[in-house]
């Protein structure tokens, strides 16, 4: 009798327990289907196995954290580059999940050899909060080179297009549907957004140079706003942005072309004379070894 009541209360802890798991799971699956990205693009790689993860730590975290913080880092992430990938709450909660994901990966890995180091859990829970900290850097160090090589492909559009007779929002307009996919595209559909949305060329422009902090993108900001303050020609105001951004981009080539035998000498130095002196020096020593000499 006593075994019967102890299988029964069991069984009944066992299908409390799944059912537990399964109302917890199709909650989570409830407040994880509504997602609107409609007008993003997808997270960074290293997010996407753990998205789940972010999105429920962005459900719990979102309403918690101050408005104030939120727009800071939201400032932030537009000023590199990576609004367009992640928001403010994605972004806080997935530095938090990463910082417990990676210490609870290394114990699990450690726990079989029986000795769990406290210090290098802390280390990789340290590393784990600034792991976006350190994408973020990363993807506007190569926005920001983008930005800079693909700058005069567009000015040289602009200056067309406005010597075709269009004006400046027409030709941005233009630039932007038949210019080279980028970063460099997606900062001018933000101006003709923000010119659209009711704001001055001006404004849009210096939101732009604010936004990208370049020092290429704030010269022709400059001279497009001066340009329209003393109305002076557009068309040849393009026109001599693009050539010295063409010649800047050229000097920028020629300065890495003469830095590459400097960059050059430290792995000869390390990896090609030491082999090439075994190479020449390995018949030699195995030809005194053959007659005895060593």
């Amino acid at each position: 009798m006593m075994s019967n009541i102890v299988a029964l209360s069991a069984g009944a802890a066992v299908a409390g327990a799944v059912i537990a798991c399964i109302y917890f799971f199709a909650a989570l699956a409830y407040l994880l289907t509504d997602e609107e990205r409609a007008y993003m693009d997808e997270p960074p790689a290293f997010m996407r196995p753990i998205w789940p993860l972010v999105r429920l730590a962005t459900y719990v975290l979102g309403s918690n954290l101050p408005s104030s913080y939120l727009t800071k880092v939201d400032n932030q992430l537009q000023k590199n580059g990576v609004s367009f990938m992640v928001t403010a709450e994605e972004y806080i909660s997935a530095r938090f999940v990463i910082a417990l994901l990676l210490p609870c990966l290394g114990w699990m890995a450690l726990a079989s050899s029986g000795e769990v180091d406290p210090l290098l859990l802390v280390l990789l829970a340290l590393g784990g909060y600034f792991l976006p900290v350190a994408w973020v850097k990363d993807t506007r160090r190569k926005r920001d080179a983008e930005l800079i090589r693909s700058l005069p492909v567009y000015l040289e559009y602009l200056t067309m297009c406005v010597d075709a007779g269009l004006n400046f929002a027409g030709a941005l307009k233009q630039a932007v549907e038949k210019g080279p996919r980028g970063a460099m595209r997606n900062e001018f559909r933000i101006v003709l957004r923000d010119i659209s949305s009711g704001q001055t060329r001006g404004d849009a422009l210096n939101r732009l140079a604010d936004r990208v902090d370049l020092k290429d993108i704030s010269v022709f900001v400059r001279a497009v706003v001066q340009a329209e303050k003393m109305g002076s020609s557009m068309k040849n105001t393009l026109l001599i942005q693009a050539k010295q951004r063409l010649n800047e981009r050229f000097q920028r080539a020629e300065k890495m072309a003469m830095e590459a035998p400097v960059k050059l000498v430290i792995p000869l130095v390390i990896f090609i004379f030491p082999l090439t002196f075994i190479i020449l020096l390995f018949p030699i020593v195995v030809k005194y070894i053959e007659q005895g000499t060593f």
